[in-house]
């Protein structure tokens, strides 16, 4: 592998610095649930980090799939952009970087027509077609989760579902890949990890996790990553997303 730790945390710089690196206080996006993957094969890698949330503009919850690669695989293609040069553009200033959406939520009538921050108490969350009852008071505080309101809110909601049926809100392996070229392994998977401040100016490289990351890269180790105790993904770490 012709990559080194620092170019490998460069190019994570360098989105953050354009703002296509995760932000987990985006003021957007009510976060819920996060994950991370690591692939490599024997030139090259990529890092995907998945982001489950609910941003009241979008609508629906869904998983924001963010892949950072050498070599990217399956990229957006020519006919979402209004033209072919906006296409060319995208890919000079997004070389090593892609993003995709994916709705782990099948149906909209668990949400309240009149209001989408709102559940609808009524309805059925099919969640990839797993009926989800609506949870009691007492179920949400058994994930830390302090109602707002008598009623809960749809954010409230997600993240009952991210901890109670986190791997249902998160992606399969296939979506996972959909930028990863195929014959790159996995190497890690992480559940937490120490994510940057992005929204505060820091940047990938500040990070231990990051650092440690883009080192079993290059060494293809087998080592077992080593957890802090400033790991920081879960979504009380990020009181400020969502809030705009």
């Amino acid at each position: 592998m012709d990559w080194t730790s620092e170019k490998i945390l460069g190019i994570l710089d360098a989105c953050a610095e354009e703002f296509t690196f995760p932000a987990l206080d985006n003021g957007y996006v009510y976060l819920a649930s996060t994950r991370m993957s690591v692939y490599r094969s024997e030139r090259d890698w990529a890092i995907v980090i998945e982001v489950f949330g609910f941003s009241p503009r979008s609508g629906d919850p869904d998983i924001q799939i963010y892949t950072f690669s050498s070599k990217l695989h399956g990229r957006n293609p020519s006919s979402n952009y209004v033209s072919e040069d906006a296409y060319k553009g995208y890919l000079e200033n997004n070389p090593y970087n892609e993003s995709r959406f994916i709705y782990p939520i099948d149906n909209s009538d668990w949400v309240n027509e009149e209001d989408q921050e709102y559940v609808n108490e009524n309805g059925i969350c099919l969640l990839r077609g797993n009926e989800i009852p609506f949870p009691e008071s007492s179920d949400f505080k058994e994930f830390g989760i302090e109602l707002e309101e008598e009623a809960p809110l749809t954010f409230e909601f997600c993240r009952f579902l991210a901890g109670k049926h986190r791997d249902l809100v998160l992606c399969t392996e296939e979506e996972r890949r959909v930028s990863v070229a195929p014959e790159m392994g996995l190497l890690l998977q992480l559940d937490t990890w120490n994510h940057p401040d992005i929204s505060g100016g820091e940047l990938p490289s500040s990070s231990e996790s990051f650092q440690q990351i883009s080192k079993m890269i290059v060494d293809n180790s087998p080592k077992p990553f080593n957890q802090t105790k400033n790991d920081n993904t879960h979504w009380s770490n990020w009181p400020e997303a969502g809030t705009l």
